[in-house]
């Protein structure tokens, strides 16, 4: 089980025994304050007017004392905080937020809430477009963003294995497709840049690099990525911007 997942487990279950708790007792302190004309309850339950009467007035209060913990219990989560959820939620990772989701409608409900997918994308991603407001919510914007930065992470993992098939499967078969290499040439068309490719996976000696500092800008209609490469030369690292 992922540790971040059992953390974030941990976190949300104490902060629901917690409301639970606080929950319960005011339930008790209520039911002590409820006014009954100087009778005690279970004295007024036993004067009826037969025994039949007096087990219908019970049975109607055991039903409304159940009926009523079911709501309080179906509502626990509702009841909670939005701060407190959201903090709770933030401990949990992408796929552990999406399986959180399946669980039932209120898990589904708390882990699709806005602030929660903001949190979880400023903390896998960057704090820069904080004041933006995505069109289609934090969720659908972190999810493009993730899949913008997995294709860029399989782009530089075809470059270090070299491979030209792998390569040919990644870009579209377009006429209208460009590809710009390190050396400041650039090609048009899918057969001009897996030319291009061909030609590098061929002759260019093979160099070790390392990509960090990942950024990804989606907007509705592009998407572009900025990094750093680091290239070991053997003597030291030469960085590249992209």
């Amino acid at each position: 089980m992922d540790i971040s997942f059992f953390s974030g487990a941990v976190t949300f279950i104490c902060c629901v025994f917690t409301a639970a708790a606080i929950l319960t007792r005011r339930s008790n302190s209520k039911s002590k304050s409820v006014p009954t004309n100087g009778r005690d309850n279970s004295r007024n339950c036993a004067c009826g007017s037969g025994g039949g009467g007096s087990f219908e007035m019970v049975e109607k209060v055991s039903v409304t004392v159940a009926a009523g913990e079911k709501q309080t219990g179906a509502s626990m989560m509702e009841q909670l905080v939005p701060e407190i959820t959201t903090h709770a939620l933030s401990y949990l990772d992408y796929p552990s937020l999406c399986r959180l989701s399946m669980t039932n409608s209120l898990m589904r409900k708390a882990a699709n809430d806005d602030n929660a997918w903001k949190a979880l994308y400023h903390k896998d991603f960057t704090l820069e477009q904080d004041s933006m407001t995505p069109i289609n919510g934090w969720k659908a914007y972190y999810a493009a963003t993730r899949a913008i930065m997995n294709v860029n992470a399989e782009f530089f993992k075809i470059i270090k294995e070299r491979s030209l098939p792998a390569m040919e499967r990644f870009w579209l078969n377009a006429d209208y497709v460009k590809c710009f290499h390190a050396s400041g040439e650039y090609f048009t068309g899918y057969n001009a840049v897996m030319g291009s490719w061909q030609l590098a996976f061929n002759w260019e000696q093979n160099v070790d690099f390392e990509i960090r500092d990942v950024r990804a800008r989606v907007m509705t209609d592009a998407a572009w990525v900025t990094m750093k490469a680091y290239l070991n030369m053997g003597s030291g690292q030469q960085v590249v911007h992209g």
